[in-house]
């Protein structure tokens, strides 16, 4: 692969989920394409045993860490880990804190997840990864 499309590919890795969304969207929009799947079965005799052991071996690879709940309390010392996990500023973090349920991180794997759960459960907050 040459340097550009190696430099394409980096950028796209960055993208949060929401971002990849309004990619797709826009890239439908400007070249004129349709990039929802369809299939068609062409018999179900044949194509029902091996989209069930394809279903069974997929493993979930991009996860979502939602903020659920947060003790009065807690707020202060849960507002500082969401500063440093999203990068947003006091006002954003203060928001996302206030209203739960809220999206905290989109498409991460499951080790980060898992560490973002412990420590935000340490701190006192609830979350949930979906």
């Amino acid at each position: 692969m040459n340097e550009k499309l190696t430099s394409i590919i980096e950028q796209l890795k960055t993208l949060t989920l929401l971002e990849a969304a309004e990619l797709v969207k826009e890239i439908e929009t400007t070249f004129g394409v349709d990039t929802s799947v369809q299939t068609t079965a062409v018999s179900m005799g044949n194509m029902a045993g091996p989209a069930v052991a394809v279903e069974a071996v997929e493993e979930k690879v991009a996860f979502d860490i939602v903020l659920t709940e947060v003790p009065a309390d807690k707020k202060i010392a849960i507002l500082k880990i969401v500063r440093n996990l999203t990068g947003l500023g006091l006002k954003e973090s203060k928001d996302i804190v206030d209203n739960v349920p809220k999206v905290l991180k989109e498409g991460i794997t499951k080790d980060e997840s898992e560490a973002i759960k412990k420590e935000m459960e340490a701190a006192g907050a609830k979350v949930t990864i979906k």
